[in-house]
């Protein structure tokens, strides 16, 4: 399987500006530019995008997990916050970090507990980051 996404960019680093689309459609021309980036500008970015697709894929995993153990969530909410830093290296995603909230009727503590640990472990966005990635997860009544 494989999903494409794009990206076009007009001009120097802080004037240019661009836009990136998912071959699905669902993203669309959406803008970007260095101020939307590193600064408080209208649009979207990289990092903002991967914290979106990191919280769709956990929350899915955890659903799936969640099933193996025989149990339905209601819903789960998540919100990843990727941390952008300067290093050594350059600017690089070091963090990100799960808030995780969960309405699984029937779950006991401990099991909702492990089948978050192992979506965290096991969702594919997980897997392909190379940050430090924490969670706080809770469930609802």
């Amino acid at each position: 399987m494989q999903r494409r996404g794009s990206a076009v960019w007009s001009g120097d680093l802080k004037s240019g500006k661009g836009t990136v689309s998912t071959e699905s459609g669902a993203v669309k021309d959406k803008q970007y530019s260095f101020s939307t980036r590193f600064e408080n500008g209208v649009g979207t970015n990289p990092e903002e995008l991967v914290a979106a697709a990191h919280a769709g894929c956990f929350s899915m995993a955890l659903s799936g997990q969640l099933g193996e153990a025989k149990l339905t969530p209601r819903s789960v909410r998540t919100t990843a916050t990727v941390t952008l830093e300067k290093t050594d290296a350059g600017f690089t995603v070091t963090k990100v970090h799960l808030d995780v909230v969960a309405n699984v009727p029937g779950a006991a503590q401990a099991a909702f507990d492990q089948a978050a640990a192992n979506a965290k472990a096991g969702c594919p966005i997980s897997r392909l980051l190379k940050a430090e990635i924490t969670m706080s997860a809770r469930l609802e009544a």
